[in-house]
């Protein structure tokens, strides 16, 4: 039996994981919406709602500045746990909301003034013993002088000092010029990533760089707006074929669970009758069909297909492409056709490219068959 099941990690060059993140960014961020009364503390409402699409268009910075230079600053572990893991953006993404999150507005609002950097500080076990800073005092330096080049001032700091630390300095000032209101974005989005999350925050998940401003908001959030934003990089053609298959099948009664364990997902599945709660986990496995996006596949759609058997007539009508992705089902590649792991138990793959106008019609019937939904 074939072991590429087991093959190490290949680590996506860091201009590729940038454009990944770049399009999870939120394209159109609404000029007024409530607020939860938790940000009342930070700024006004509309200094914070101003503060975040600042905060938005510097990530594109950010994520344009990777593409560029990432390979000087982003080098790669010895050891990747994953197609994106790089430590420079775990340690910016921390950095970042650490900045956001203990940093107080300093005289004038120009500024925020850091005394509290947990990541960058060495600490004690409960032994004694001394414990290294989360970010090593490389990475600090690193993650600072990438910032400078984004449009961060850090001043009374020397980003060409190489043996510069952040816990060697007091009080850290950070600001940013261009647009001083990204600082209030900031500030907001870091206490909503430390505090509102509903999904355990990880230290090397880059939620933050994904501008999430719909946890400041008061009211629900509509998940097609959502699945909108989410689908923004595609053709005009794709996204009416996407949004039309979430109008169907939620009308229809499925639920849409928008999930980020691991890849950014919206999956469709029938809630039927069960009492039971269920965590965002649990629920996912239950699912039928998803759009998803990933590093390693793209946007695609996804089907767990488990009632062919009893439409085989109609799979013989579709195109042939479509027919034989059907008929070759899906589960582990390993067991299935000995080849190295791809993920093929998240179902059936159709890319979202420009082969979906010919057989958007027969994926509807497709999908209408195995929900059930005639």
């Amino acid at each position: 039996m074939s072991t590429h099941h087991d093959e190490a990690v290949t680590l996506k060059p860091i201009g590729e994981v940038a454009a990944f993140q770049r399009n999870l960014i939120p394209a159109n961020i609404p000029g007024t919406y409530a607020l939860k009364p938790l940000f009342e503390k930070v700024a006004g409402e509309d200094d914070i709602r101003n503060g975040v699409i600042a905060f938005r268009d510097f990530l594109y910075i950010f994520c344009d500045r990777l593409i560029s230079d990432g390979p000087v600053f982003a080098k790669p572990p010895k050891k990747p746990g994953g197609m994106a893991d790089y430590p420079f953006l775990h340690n910016m993404t921390n950095l970042l909301a650490e900045i956001g999150y203990h940093g107080k507005t300093a005289e004038g609002g120009g500024s925020l003034l850091v005394t509290d950097m947990p990541s960058c500080t060495a600490s004690l076990d409960e032994k004694g013993r001394k414990k290294s800073p989360k970010i090593p005092f490389s990475g600090q330096v690193d993650c600072l002088r990438f910032l400078g080049l984004c449009g961060f001032a850090f001043p009374g700091i020397d980003l060409d000092a190489k043996a510069l630390a952040v816990s060697d300095v007091q009080s850290l000032e950070v600001s940013y010029p261009k647009n001083p209101l990204l600082l209030t974005g900031l500030k907001a989005l870091s206490i909503a990533d430390m505090e509102l999350r509903t999904e355990r925050r990880y230290w090397n998940d880059h939620h933050l760089l994904r501008c999430d401003y719909r946890l400041l908001k008061a009211d629900g959030t509509d998940m097609l707006d959502v699945l909108t934003d989410f689908l923004h990089p595609l053709s005009e053609e794709l996204q009416a074929f996407a949004l039309t298959l979430h109008r169907r099948y939620t009308e229809r009664g499925m639920t849409c669970l928008n999930t980020t364990l691991g890849d950014t997902s919206f999956a469709y599945l029938p809630l039927g009758k069960s009492r039971r709660a269920l965590s965002p986990r649990d629920l996912y496995a239950q699912r039928v069909w998803e759009f998803s996006y990933s590093l390693r596949h793209g946007y695609c759609l996804f089907v767990r297909a488990k009632r062919t058997e009893q439409y085989a007539d109609v799979i013989e009508r579709f195109p042939e492409p479509l027919r034989e992705s059907i008929k070759k089902g899906y589960g582990c590649d390993r067991k299935l056709r000995n080849e190295r792991c791809q993920h093929g138990c998240q179902g059936i793959r159709i890319p979202l490219d420009g082969a979906i106008p010919d057989v958007g019609g027969d994926i509807e019937k497709w999908l209408d068959h195995e929900c059930r939904v005639l």
